[in-house]
């Protein structure tokens, strides 16, 4: 497996699974976090427009309850 380098997708500190999706357009940064179903599906989970050094935390617990949801409905 190729690997995307981490100024593209890195793995959310903490967590269990989730990752940023890196994206830079201009002068505007974006994110989108994001994890890996039996790892080879990447499934995204929430977005947002960065304009802050620090991610949000709101924004890590809505990626990390949109997972749980998933991983519940799958069984």
């Amino acid at each position: 497996m190729q690997q995307v380098p981490e100024r593209y997708l890195k793995q959310i500190e903490s967590t269990d699974g989730l990752y940023e999706i890196r994206i830079q357009l201009g002068n505007d940064i974006f994110r989108i976090f994001c994890f890996f179903d039996k790892g080879k599906l990447i499934v995204l989970a929430n977005g947002f427009h960065k304009k802050t050094q620090k991610t949000p935390k709101n924004e890590i617990e809505k990626a990390l309850k949109i997972k749980e949801e998933y991983e519940n409905e799958k069984g």
